[in-house]
């Protein structure tokens, strides 16, 4: 099977836009997300259109602010303490990567936990491992969404998760121990990468490396996760998984593009409405 994230997330955004007509008739406002944008890097500029697409067709509202490459970091913090002190935005998304002369790590922190929509502040970090309520990496999310509208078993099983970094790696493996998965977080550097890959029922891989992962690193009928996006020198978008050859060895398996990368945008519109909706409760 292969999994058409794209339709799933259309289908979780006309659920978000319904609950966003209930929500304004409920509250008198609605949700509102502002995206903030930091020079002209193509990629970049591609994601952020794709999200204010999302929010306009969800019906939020919000702010695109498109700051020259010169921004610097105080400037930045100005703009992000603006947002963070206006009752009326729930959620800030500062668009990675920033210009290497601005410290993200010191943004990240600068944006309130509570408006936090991309879930990458150390408090809502900290939550999540804690098992404490927090807002959830939009990718991570994603992946486990993706996992529950194929009906994937989860409970007992193995799931390898390739990949270690703080925004998918890590939080993806702890959203897995949460279902009662036994967990294996491995990388380019594990030993025998292969063996590692062949014992997973579920295969996540997020490790940055394009069509790293081929038919005989796959166990028979595994459900695979290819949250990679990379470009070949052709110009060809391809994820970290050989589609080509491991899709007819697994059971379930995302392409690229159309799995992970449309499911990432709707899990942003669920956060803005989550954001919204306990800062409404508060």
């Amino acid at each position: 099977m292969i999994i058409d994230g794209k339709q799933i997330a259309q289908n979780l955004k006309e659920q978000i836009r319904e609950q966003v007509t209930a929500l304004t008739a409920q509250y008198g406002r609605k949700p509102c997300l502002d995206v903030i944008l930091v020079g002209e890097n193509p990629a970049s500029m591609s994601y952020v259109r794709s999200k204010i697409k999302a929010t306009e067709y969800c019906d939020f509202d919000g702010e695109l602010i498109s700051l020259p490459e010169t921004t610097t970091q105080d400037e930045l913090l100005r703009v992000i303490r603006e947002r963070n002190e206006n009752p009326g935005v729930d959620g800030i998304l500062v668009q990675l990567p920033l210009p290497k002369h601005i410290d993200e790590q010191c943004i990240i922190d600068a944006i309130s936990p509570e408006k936090d929509v991309d879930g990458f502040h150390p408090t809502n970090v900290a939550r999540l491992w804690l098992g404490q309520e927090a807002i959830v990496p939009c990718t991570p999310m994603g992946v486990m969404a993706l996992l529950e509208q194929t009906g994937t078993p989860l409970q007992g099983r193995h799931a390898v998760v390739v990949g270690r970094s703080n925004i998918v790696g890590k939080p993806v493996a702890k959203l897995l121990l949460d279902k009662n998965c036994t967990v294996t977080i491995a990388h380019s550097r594990t030993a025998d990468l292969a063996a590692v890959c062949r014992q997973a029922d579920i295969l996540v891989v997020a490790v940055g490396r394009p069509e790293m992962i081929t038919a005989d690193m796959v166990k028979p009928g595994a459900t695979v996760i290819d949250v990679g996006i990379n470009r070949t020198a052709e110009g060809k978008l391809v994820g970290d998984v050989d589609f080509r050859s491991v899709e007819p060895v697994a059971g379930a398996i995302t392409p690229v593009p159309g799995g992970v990368g449309p499911m990432t945008i709707a899990m942003l519109m669920r956060n803005t409405i989550v954001c919204y909706q306990r800062r409404i409760n508060k």
